[in-house]
């Protein structure tokens, strides 16, 4: 267009200032245009991005990239959550509107307006950190006996700053008992350090060497190092070995079965050697139920302080439905279900169970059904009552939502969790987006 030259200056200071991370793509999915928010985002300078596909450069797979899949359907995506790991190793969540790119009918490229929730989700999956409080032992629902026995260990190994192995489930507390460790031994909040591992980030390994210039006694958490690739995994211990043990503490954590993980060559020998001087086992919620009622107790003690709200307590019925339910997604899995409850209560002091949200009401359910009446699952007024498959289509779409956020976004894991293939998940999510 003719007029459009003396515009440019202004359309490149909308681009470089605007809130919103922008990022374009051609249609081989080489990057054209990534302003200073994205970078600001996604930790990587345009250079960088220039001449590779954005694939080779995120920890996603085509399908699972909101351009990509743009690119692939011609069709715009609106309000996207993607949750992928940027350059620095840190995982980001974005809220994405995605558009393909025409000149005269002929597709060209696709354009992402990408809006980082990235706190806001850390608040949402990390309850206890809201509060601004440090994370200490004192924090930790420990009333079982096996809970007691591991903060016992965990300040043992606290003590003498010995390289621990934490081994637990997602969602089990082993970033708690990372971070209480820390605050048994540093007066330091700021000098407890999470690195997050994933094969393809080989950033964890500058992350160290960039932290070890700051001559700081550190404790680095180095959460799932079953996800670092071998071949990273044995630089990491070089490094390791070398620092001296009485300055740093060294914490390192698994998601399963250390044994069963190096037989799968998922985790050095050697490396597992080194961080295990003591292994620290964290049981999944299931076996510890004695401590479930205490901690939803010390949930609603500290939501009371921080928001003057009027929970108290659980209504006996919920009790038994907690204590009956196995909670696969343990401790994280409690947390949201707490976090989504209390949101909905106005002037309530007592969590009754028609206050539950029905994608549990439904996990319950299925989990046993000899032990409820049906009504259990009906609505709580006779005019609520809905045609079956309005609610079979709700139901669905609550429960299918609830697991992909219990494994946050991970379609591979939610379909396993579900019985299904990977694609039959995505079929149905497609379809519920489509209803």
């Amino acid at each position: 267009m003719k007029n459009s030259e003396p515009l440019l200056p202004f359309y490149k200071f909308i681009a470089t200032n605007v809130s919103v991370g922008i990022h374009a793509v051609d249609l081989s999915g080489k990057t054209i245009i990534y302003n200073s928010k994205m970078k600001e985002i996604e930790g990587f300078h345009f250079d960088e991005l220039a001449d590779r596909s954005i694939i080779e450069m995120f920890s996603f797979r085509q399908h699972e990239s909101t351009l990509m899949r743009v690119l692939q359907t011609g069709k715009k995506e609106i309000n996207v959550k993607q949750t992928y790991w940027n350059k620095n190793g840190h995982e980001i969540t974005t809220i994405n509107d995605t558009f393909p790119l025409y000149v005269e009918n002929k597709l060209i490229g696709a354009i992402e307006f990408a809006r980082d929730i990235t706190s806001l989700e850390k608040l949402v999956y990390q309850p206890l950190r809201r509060y601004d409080e440090p994370l200490t032992f004192d924090m930790i629902t420990a009333v079982s006996e096996l809970m007691q026995q591991i903060i016992a260990n965990a300040k043992k190994a606290a003590a003498v700053k010995l390289p621990v192995l934490l081994i637990g489930e997602s969602g089990t507390g082993k970033d708690l008992v990372a971070e209480g460790m820390h605050h048994a031994a540093s007066p330091d909040p700021e000098a407890f350090v999470t690195l997050v591992s994933r094969r393809s980030v080989p950033s964890v390994l500058d992350k160290v060497q960039e932290l070890l210039q700051d001559d700081k006694p550190y404790t680095f958490f180095f959460e799932r190092i079953d996800f670092l690739s071998l071949d990273i995994q044995e630089q990491l211990l070089e490094i390791l070995q070398s620092l001296p043990q009485s300055k740093y503490m060294l914490i390192g954590s698994v998601g399963s079965d250390p044994i069963t993980l190096i037989e799968e060559k998922k985790l050095s020998k050697s490396l597992y050697y080194f961080f295990a001087t003591m292994a620290i086992t964290i049981p999944n919620l299931t076996d510890r139920k004695e401590d479930i009622l205490p901690f939803v107790d010390d949930y609603f003690n500290r939501h009371r302080e921080r928001f003057a709200s009027n929970v108290t307590d659980l209504a006996p019925d919920v009790q038994d439905l907690f204590l009956q339910y196995d909670w696969p997604g343990n401790l994280k899995e409690l947390e949201l279900l707490l976090d989504e409850i209390v949101s909905f209560m106005t002037t309530e002091s007592t969590v009754t169970s028609d206050l539950l949200p029905m994608h549990f009401r439904f996990k319950v359910q299925q989990q046993d059904t000899s032990n409820h009446e049906p009504e259990f699952f009906m609505f709580q007024q006779q005019n609520d009552v809905m045609p079956l498959d309005a609610y079979l289509r709700e139901a669905e779409s609550y429960y299918v939502q609830n697991v992909l956020n219990l494994y946050e976004g991970n379609i591979t894991k939610a379909a396993s969790a579900l019985g299904m293939s990977r694609q039959n998940l995505q079929y149905r999510i497609r379809k519920i987006k489509n209803q």
